[in-house]
């Protein structure tokens, strides 16, 4: 299990489920609850989060190992790795200033061992999670699973629904400042 200050949920699914629409729906709405959210997004690709003619990128692309840009409102740190196959979730979990934060949730790395919501379109052609990764606490999904899966089942459009019970079940004795 993870080792972490704060709660730690996942959204594990398949791609085209739509884990990342689901998160920027349901972050204004934990977050105008008033509870500070950190999210770990897990790309199965090489991926930049900054573009070429910037100093950043220029400036990484010349062999600094990390690189750090800040300005008055944010800022970004850039690392590159060597190529050691998957990320690991703790790792990246040790990164975050968690006293900044309630909650973690984690998009991807289903499979690693934490608590996750399985988001679940049958029209997406693929099976269940669940049945294969005993963390799944609940499965968030727009039609009638067939049998009881001895879970808790969601709505997967019901945002409010969604929030309710992460707060239920992960943050109920934290409310934040």
């Amino acid at each position: 299990m993870l080792r972490s200050e704060i709660p730690v949920l996942g959204f594990a699914a398949y791609s085209g489920t739509g884990k990342t629409t689901l998160l920027t729906q349901l972050l204004p709405v934990l977050r105008d609850r008033g509870y500070r959210v950190g999210v770990i997004k897990h790309a199965h690709h090489d991926f930049d989060i900054d573009k070429p003619g910037k100093d950043s990128y220029e400036l990484r692309k010349a062999g600094a190992n990390e690189m750090l840009v800040a300005s008055a409102r944010r800022w970004a740190l850039m690392v590159e790795t060597e190529d050691r196959g998957d990320p690991v979730l703790q790792e990246m979990l040790d990164r975050l200033d968690q006293s900044n934060l309630d909650l973690v949730l984690v998009e991807g790395f289903k499979h690693e061992s934490f608590p996750k919501i399985e988001l679940h379109r049958p029209s997406v052609g693929k099976p269940l999670i669940f049945p294969q990764d005993k963390d799944v606490l609940a499965i968030a999904t727009d039609a009638e699973l067939g049998a009881d899966t001895g879970l808790t089942i969601i709505d997967i459009n019901d945002i409010p629904a969604i929030a309710g019970f992460i707060i239920t079940r992960f943050l109920s004795n934290e409310i934040s400042d």
